[in-house]
């Protein structure tokens, strides 16, 4: 199924699984997400490409490497039905693909930009996160209210670790001990100890939990709750929910800054970004970014200077200087921007255009986009090598 009003579905989806168990859904685009997935590249040498971009296209079950040298676009790799996420492991030799329709995950090797065999997973896997040792790939599966493990060193999945209904978002702390699953359904976030993929009891958070974004020095979780308009910060020493931080109207992705000291909350329902400062977790004024339904992904530069905001409705990228918190203008990219994701060197943000089926480069030193690069129909991720 093609992206076209990804929260709106998800909520619809949430209603059915009330009444029947094992609907398809999808969460939404990154750190990582919303955000930013990275990993060392697959080949390096005389002849290394540099750091090279894979973008998922749902539409047309296809993944399409990007040589971010020369924004020149390789050969489409074919994965599953309706890829929809794509982390990369740390040592750059793997990106992994989430396959939502066909409930799969497709390993590929970043060396040759071969696929390898479907990984099965559960039933409409949305996400997924890997460990800081590389060693385990975590794929939500909301249909199944599970979470699958994936050995990367075998690409043979564990046994299913119960979650909470509708599991979507999932964040893992720097020190790789525990992974934090956003629970939609069930309105929770449950944790699970990595060493032995177990679950911990569920933490109850706001109404419609969907992503998550956890502090550098992994003190604290950050989840968003869409339907209540508020984020929960989570302590992980304890697993405690603190008191909800009024934001704007639908939050959707949450990034953090590099040093720590700044949330921020991307408002999908108002066009709005609002920061928070971890140290007291309070809100700052929101910051406008586009037009109503707007704000639906963010990425930081890696010295944390600036955060860029894609927004849906307007086909712009918003680009906020984080010392200030002010907007700059609009960047125009293509139709129905979904993700963000920034070269290592922080010299380029990659922006995935899902209508219009190409990929915008922006350079960040001057706030300029490039020219669109084609990739296939519906792209819907981005992640990038270092």
């Amino acid at each position: 199924m093609r992206v076209m009003a990804k929260v709106n579905w998800l909520r619809a989806a949430v209603a059915s699984l009330m009444v029947v168990v094992g609907i398809a859904l999808a969460s939404g685009s990154s750190v990582a997400a919303g955000s930013v997935t990275t990993g060392a590249a697959g080949t390096r040498g005389a002849t290394s490409p540099g750091p090279v971009a894979y973008v998922a296209n749902s539409g047309c079950c296809t993944v399409t490497p990007i040589r971010t040298a020369s924004n020149t676009p390789g050969a489409k790799i074919r994965v599953g039905a309706t890829p929809w996420k794509i982390a990369i492991t740390p040592n750059g030799a793997t990106a992994y693909v989430v396959n939502n329709d066909s409930a799969t995950v497709t390993p590929i090797s970043t060396a040759t930009n071969t696929p390898g065999p479907a990984i099965k997973v559960g039933v409409s896997p949305t996400e997924i996160a890997i460990t800081s040792n590389g060693a385990t790939a975590y794929v939500t599966n909301f249909g199944s209210g599970t979470v699958t493990p994936i050995s990367t060193a075998t690409n043979k999945p564990g046994r299913a670790i119960r979650v909470g209904s509708g599991p979507g978002g999932i964040a893992i702390t720097p020190n790789g001990a525990t992974a934090y699953v956003a629970n939609a359904g069930s309105d929770t976030v449950t944790p699970i100890s990595t060493a032995t993929n177990t679950p911990g009891p569920a933490i109850k958070v706001g109404k419609f939990p969907l992503e998550l974004a956890i502090t550098p020095n992994g003190a604290t979780a950050y989840v968003t709750n869409n339907l209540s308009g508020t984020v929960t910060p989570i302590s992980t020493a304890t697993n405690t929910a603190g008191p909800a931080i009024t934001v704007g109207n639908q939050p959707f992705r949450i990034g953090i800054t590099p040093n720590g000291r700044t949330a921020y909350a991307v408002n999908e329902g108002g066009g709005t970004v609002t920061p928070i400062r971890t140290a007291t977790n309070t809100p700052g004024p929101a910051i406008m970014v586009g037009t109503e339904p707007a704000a639906i992904a963010i990425a930081i530069t890696l010295k944390g200077v600036i955060a860029y905001v894609a927004n849906f409705a307007s086909g712009t990228v918003t680009p906020i200087r984080t010392a200030t918190n002010t907007p700059g203008p609009a960047i125009k990219v293509g139709t129905g921007p979904l993700a963000i994701a920034i070269t290592p060197d922080g010299a380029t943000a990659y922006v995935a255009n899902n209508h219009s089926g190409t990929v915008t480069p922006i350079s960040t030193a001057t706030n300029t986009p490039g020219t669109a690069i084609k990739v296939g129909s519906g792209p819907e991720a981005v992640a990038i090598t270092p």
